[in-house]
């Protein structure tokens, strides 16, 4: 019986790849990629040759069984996508369930996930919160952020730049006045916090094209934090 280990990789800069995720890269007979060209520049910096095939969201329904019958042939299947922890907003909860339910071992080994740092540099309480990821692009849109107006915890999105005016809108609509904090490019060369209220920060991306990989957090409903400061 085989073995899958799910492999955190890096949001940003390389040198975040901890030694054990290296190791057992190293060491598995497969990796299940996300997108075997991206994840083939991280293998090459690592000196990595380990054999890859693609598994995203758009092959992981038609071929779990064929993806399940792998991972009992090999002693350590590893699990990788483009960036972060497999299966947070990111292909992988599909094949670790069934490996769960196929008495297959799964385990992950602890690493990069990008709403983590974005947390703790919002400023919001870090001791409850909420991570809602992606909102729906159309419907069921309003519905999620219609439940999420009196959560008293800090809310956590992951957005795409051109959605990122869009969503901070909807946000101040639905939900209403609260802070926000939006973090984009975390841990690369032009990693930018810009913290206040919401007109201030859709002001500031209004006047600046949004670039890169985004998380919005927004303080909680009795979160009484003072932003005097709008950017950093």
């Amino acid at each position: 019986m085989g073995k899958l280990v799910v492999v955190p990789t890096p949001v940003g800069n390389l040198q975040d790849m901890t030694f054990r995720a290296v190791e057992v890269l190293k060491q598995a007979d497969l990796i299940l990629a996300e997108d075997t060209r991206t994840s083939g520049n991280l293998l090459k910096h690592f000196g990595i040759e380990t054999k890859m095939i693609a598994h995203h969201k758009f092959n992981e329904h038609a071929t779990l069984g064929r993806t399940l019958d792998i991972i009992r042939e090999n002693s350590l299947t590893a699990l990788i996508s483009d960036a972060g922890t497999p299966s947070i907003s990111d292909p992988g909860y599909l094949i670790t369930k069934n490996c769960i339910e196929n008495d297959i071992e799964v385990e992950c080994l602890p690493g990069a996930t990008a709403f983590v740092p974005a947390l703790v540099m919002s400023g919001f309480t870090t001791d409850r919160f909420c991570f809602e990821g992606f909102l729906p692009h159309k419907k069921g849109r309003q519905t999620r952020l219609l439940a999420l107006k009196d959560e008293t915890r800090t809310i956590i999105f992951y957005e795409s730049p051109h959605r990122v005016v869009k969503t901070l809108t909807q946000i101040q609509e639905f939900i209403g006045e609260r802070n926000v904090a939006v973090v984009r490019e975390i841990s690369k060369i032009y990693q930018e916090v810009v913290r206040g209220s919401i007109p201030t920060v859709i002001k500031h991306f209004q006047g600046k094209q949004p670039k890169g990989e985004f998380v919005l957090l927004v303080a909680g409903k009795d979160d009484t934090i003072n932003l005097d400061e709008d950017e950093e």
